[in-house]
């Protein structure tokens, strides 16, 4: 783990000095393998196991890249060039960064409790290992498949429900998006949007290195699609979700209201009516939610979802 942690930080030493970004980034590249690959330390995930925690690695994993990647990245190619590091609201946005570093355990397993009951009662031994045994890739290109399927509907429920979007509301409530403002969400809001797109891979029976490869690739991609970045990425907009899709769905603009579902895969929106790209690499002019009625702080926000709208 220290090796990979060094090689890590010399990486991230070499993109932040050399003209040249094709090493660092490289390296960045290797690192990441080697710690999905190597699994050292994180927990299985699986029914019938004790543990329900990722490990130390999820924590370090979270605290190096997310800063230390993302932070040069936003500084070197930048949608909003004056937004700064210490931008409107980072404080508040650091505050939920570490809560939910701090309670990963229990929100591991409550989050993984659905899936485990329909693992144990449900009798398919035969499929979950022909599932298992299928090439590696295979299986975590289902992974995000399905669970961005699973995960477009959930979220788009929580669009469209008014109870539930008094909780996803605190997460629109952001008004920069950068790095940081991915973990701008409930506490009852990562319950059910975690324990509902963790039952396919779980419950399917995938073999836990892909559920491990996964988790790590959803993670850093969540934090990548809020991130202040300004990079054009061509064509590959048209297959997989980046900044300026996402940033689309934050917009405070009316076209910019119910759309933009997906995490991984556009073609959801796509296919049921919610795509939105405008030309031209056109940019929303704000975030948040109109009038900003969600109130401030941490605690005030927990409790809005539960007061009575005036």
């Amino acid at each position: 783990m220290t090796l990979i942690v060094a090689a890590f930080l010399c990486s991230l030493l070499s993109l932040m000095l050399r003209s040249s970004k094709v090493l660092g980034i490289t390296g960045m590249t290797f690192t990441l393998l080697a710690l999905t690959l190597a699994g050292n330390g994180i927990k299985p995930v699986i029914a019938g196991q004790s543990s329900y925690y990722l490990g130390l690695d999820f924590f370090i994993l979270r605290l190096l890249l997310t800063g230390l990647v993302f932070i040069p990245f936003e500084s070197f190619f930048p949608h909003r060039v004056k937004q700064g590091i210490f931008r409107y609201e980072w404080r508040e946005d650091l505050f939920y960064y570490f809560v939910s570093s701090m309670m990963v355990q229990l929100l591991t397993w409550l989050s993984l409790m659905p899936a485990h009951t329909l693992f144990a009662i449900t009798s398919w031994s035969n499929f979950r290992a022909w599932v298992a045994a299928l090439p590696f890739v295979v299986q975590l290109l289902a992974i995000m498949a399905l669970t961005d399927f699973v995960q477009y509907w959930v979220h788009r429920m929580f669009h469209r429900v008014p109870f539930l979007w008094r909780f996803h509301a605190v997460h629109h409530s952001a008004q920069c998006m950068d790095w940081m403002a991915g973990a701008r969400m409930h506490f009852l809001e990562i319950l059910v949007l975690r324990g509902t797109t963790v039952i396919p891979m779980i419950v399917l029976g995938f073999d836990q290195s892909a559920v491990n490869a996964y988790l790590l690739i959803v993670y850093l991609y969540a934090t990548f699609v809020h991130s202040n970045l300004g990079i054009r990425f061509g064509f590959l907009e048209k297959f997989l979700v980046t900044p300026r899709f996402h940033h689309w769905h934050h917009g405070i603009e009316k076209e910019a209201i119910d759309v933009n579902f997906s995490v991984h895969f556009p073609l959801y929106d796509i296919l049921f009516g919610t795509h939105h790209m405008p030309e031209n690499q056109r940019w929303p002019e704000g975030y948040g939610i109109k009038n900003h009625p969600v109130p401030k702080g941490y605690w005030r926000q927990f409790l809005y979802p539960f007061q009575r709208k005036k």
